[in-house]
C-alpha cells in the first residue's frame, strides 16, 4: 500500500436533495487542510437520518478514485458528473479498492486509526443525487460499493495522506465476500455463518446473518 494516498477529502451538510428536497448530507463538498475525525466521524460532516446514516460503524466513508473513469465508460452521459465526493464519501482513495481490502483490516491515515467494518449499500439517495434511477442497481451489479471505516483512535487527517495497513487480522477473509453475502440471492450458509460470528464485522450486518441462519 506504498502508493495508496488520500486524494481528497469531503464532507456535506444537510440541504435538501432531488425534485422532492429530502433532507440530505449525501452531497459532500472539499474539505482542505486538517480535519479532526471522532469516532462517529468527520467534525465538518453532517447526517440526516441517523436511523440509516452515521454511526460508530458508518462513521468514514471510503471510496476508490479507480471507480470514476469505470463509471464514466459505463454511463458517457453522467461522466462529467463522476467526480470525487459524488457517491458521497469522506475519502477519496488512490491505489485502493475493495479487491485489496480483508474484513477488519485496520488503516492508518494522518494520526487516525480506522478498521474496515461493511460495505456501502445503495440507496435512493444516490439516484436523486444524479438524477438517474439506474445507479443503484448498477453499484450492486459491479460491486464498485465502497467500503465504511469505524474509527478506532481519532485524530486529523488530510488529503495527501498516505494509507497505511497496519493490521490484517484475517487475512483469508477478503472484504467481497460482504458483498456477495448482501447482494446474492442465496449466500452460502457457512459464509453466512461466519458473518454472524466475526466481531469486526459491523453490528448490523451480522444481525442480518443472525436473522437469516435463524430461518
Amino acid at each position: 500500500m506504498d502508493s495508496t494516498t488520500v486524494t481528497s477529502v469531503q464532507a456535506g451538510r444537510i440541504a435538501p436533495l432531488g425534485p422532492q428536497r429530502i433532507p440530505s448530507a449525501f452531497v459532500k463538498h472539499n474539505v482542505s487542510g486538517p480535519v479532526h475525525v471522532g469516532l462517529v466521524g468527520l467534525d465538518a460532516d453532517e447526517q440526516a437520518d441517523l436511523r440509516v446514516h452515521g454511526g460508530p460503524e458508518k462513521a468514514v466513508y471510503a471510496y476508490a478514485a479507480a471507480h470514476y473513469p469505470q463509471w464514466a465508460a459505463d454511463f458517457p452521459e453522467l461522466a462529467l458528473r463522476f467526480v470525487p465526493g459524488s457517491f458521497g464519501e469522506n475519502l477519496t482513495i488512490a491505489g485502493l479498492t475493495e479487491q485489496d481490502l480483508c474484513v477488519g483490516d485496520v488503516h492508518g491515515i494522518g494520526s487516525v486509526r480506522l478498521q474496515v467494518c461493511q460495505p456501502r449499500q445503495p440507496c435512493a439517495k444516490l439516484a436523486l443525487n444524479f438524477g438517474y434511477p439506474r445507479l443503484p442497481k448498477a453499484m450492486v451489479r459491479n460491486g464498485r460499493s465502497g467500503w465504511y471505516y469505524r474509527v478506532l483512535e481519532s485524530g486529523t487527517l488530510e488529503a495527501g495522506d498516505r494509507v497505511e495497513l497496519l493490521e490484517r487480522p484475517l487475512p483469508d477473509f477478503p472484504f467481497n465476500a460482504l458483498l456477495h453475502f448482501l447482494y446474492e440471492p442465496k449466500p452460502e450458509v457457512d459464509a453466512v455463518r461466519r458473518i454472524a460470528s466475526t466481531p469486526v464485522i459491523a453490528r448490523e450486518l451480522r444481525a442480518t446473518a443472525e436473522h437469516l441462519l435463524q430461518r
